[in-house]
């Protein structure tokens, strides 16, 4: 069919028979074949805590006290939060605001028991960084599940992005680049609320 919605000359050259294993479908408005329909999974999956049958993928996220995004890591399901956290630190972006060179790094740290390696706090220290985080076995800081909402609230509105919530791109860089979209999205609603 052509695009005036009429039948063509026929071609010159009598079809090839179709190879094996191959679609030969014509899809509408669509160049050539169906692409080759993929196995399940891709980078940066893993078997999921809740069910080992299905893989999966999870978002380590970093914010401030605000809830605004700052860096967000995809990794399979079975990565433990832990080794994400320099990842996590390291991946802050410049941040301006007030006069003077524009901050890489936090103050504080705020982490739950998840979080919890000797390792890593001293890695934080080092960068000048103080670790609030509950030690394992230990009763946690107080007033910590109030500022935990902040980030909860944060991983809410990333998720609310349905695109995001259930993972459907195989290559990581496509899935990120929809992370990085929705996070900007996020910060731009937050900037509008805020200007007068």
């Amino acid at each position: 069919m052509a695009g005036g919605r009429s039948l063509r000359p026929v071609a010159p050259d009598p079809a090839r028979r179709a190879e094996r294993g191959w679609r030969t479908r014509l899809v509408t408005c669509a160049c050539g074949r169906f692409t080759h329909p993929r196995e399940k999974g891709g980078a940066d999956t893993g078997p999921s805590p809740v069910d080992r049958r299905k893989t999966g993928s999870k978002h380590h996220l970093i914010c401030d006290g605000r809830g605004t995004p700052l860096k967000v890591i995809t990794t399979a399901a079975n990565v433990n939060d832990v080794t994400q956290t320099l990842a996590l630190v390291d991946g802050i972006p410049p941040v301006a605001g007030r006069p003077g060179r524009p901050r890489r790094r936090p103050e504080a740290l705020l982490g739950d028991k998840g979080y919890d390696s000797s390792p890593n706090r001293d890695e934080l220290r080092r960068r000048r960084i103080l670790p609030v985080i509950s030690r394992k076995g230990s009763p946690n800081i107080k007033g910590i599940g109030k500022l935990r909402y902040v980030v909860e609230q944060t991983f809410a509105l990333l998720h609310h992005f349905k695109r995001l919530a259930v993972r459907w791109e195989r290559r990581t860089e496509l899935h990120d680049a929809f992370v990085s979209l929705a996070c900007s999205l996020i910060c731009y609603r937050r900037l509008k609320r805020t200007r007068p």
